[in-house]
């Protein structure tokens, strides 16, 4: 996976720097406030029905939805299983918030969802395998390319199938080279409990010289070793990311001991 900066449209930045204005007014007393512009943008945005609607399928095969989130504040994060190169630095960065959130008693007040870009290959059955070597406690979504596709330009996302690079990579699952790979833009995306978007950045993770779980380590390609060892200026970490969950859920949330 190519990863990439993807700018947002102008509609949007407007709608930020207004949503930025106001924003502090409504932080409740004790919460952090909310993510600086250097991170990402903060936005009030709607959402549509049919975007909240379309139907997704977890790693279990279970059919949901985004709609099934509502009264949660929402991490929603493009990702695919075949990534070499940032994904599992940002699953491992998600493990991370993801102890934060529970051992801090708001495993159920916040959702974490990785959502597919590469529909054709992630299965619900390899995502569950994905889930089962990396030890990801959350949601994972795919669904129709269609599906995953309109879902994905709704949120500015952006996804292409690209040739694979020689020499190719290897399935970590089937132990076979890839046969393509998908350049996405990184990131995520925060929905409030309202459903609504609320904060969006496309800069990769940032461990901060934490240790990568082996699992996820091993899928890393030579320049994911080097995303994992300097990351680009700019790159979020676990603390931002604490930070911006905590202004939506209106408390603050202690990075992991």
């Amino acid at each position: 996976m190519r990863h990439r900066r993807v700018m947002l449209a102008a509609g949007a930045v407007v709608v930020a720097v207004g949503a930025a204005l106001v924003a502090w007014a409504v932080v409740p007393a004790g919460a952090p406030g909310p993510p600086p512009a250097s991170l990402g943008n903060v936005v009030d945005l709607p959402v549509r029905a049919s975007v909240l609607d379309a139907p997704l399928v977890d790693q279990h095969g279970r059919t949901t939805s985004l709609s099934g989130f509502r009264g949660r504040v929402v991490v929603l994060v493009p990702f695919l299983t075949s990534c070499q190169e940032q994904c599992p630095i940002t699953t491992g960065a998600l493990l991370q918030v993801q102890r934060a959130l529970s051992a801090d008693g708001m495993g159920h007040t916040v959702a974490i969802a990785e959502a597919s870009v590469d529909p054709s290959r992630d299965v619900p059955s390899r995502l569950a395998a994905y889930a089962a070597a990396t030890g990801t406690g959350w949601t994972l979504l795919t669904g129709t390319p269609q599906v995953m596709t309109s879902l994905w330009k709704a949120f500015g996302v952006y996804a292409k199938r690209v040739p694979e690079g020689s020499p190719p990579g290897v399935d970590w699952q089937t132990g076979q080279p890839y046969t393509y790979d998908v350049d996405h833009s990184d990131g995520f995306i925060l929905l409030g409990r309202d459903q609504r978007e609320r904060f969006v950045t496309v800069a990769p993770a940032d461990l901060r010289g934490a240790k990568l779980e082996p699992s996820l380590h091993a899928m890393l390609d030579t320049q994911g070793s080097q995303n994992l060892a300097r990351p680009q200026a700019g790159s979020w970490t676990v603390a931002q990311a604490l930070e911006a969950i905590g202004w939506l859920a209106g408390r603050t949330v202690p990075p992991p001991g």
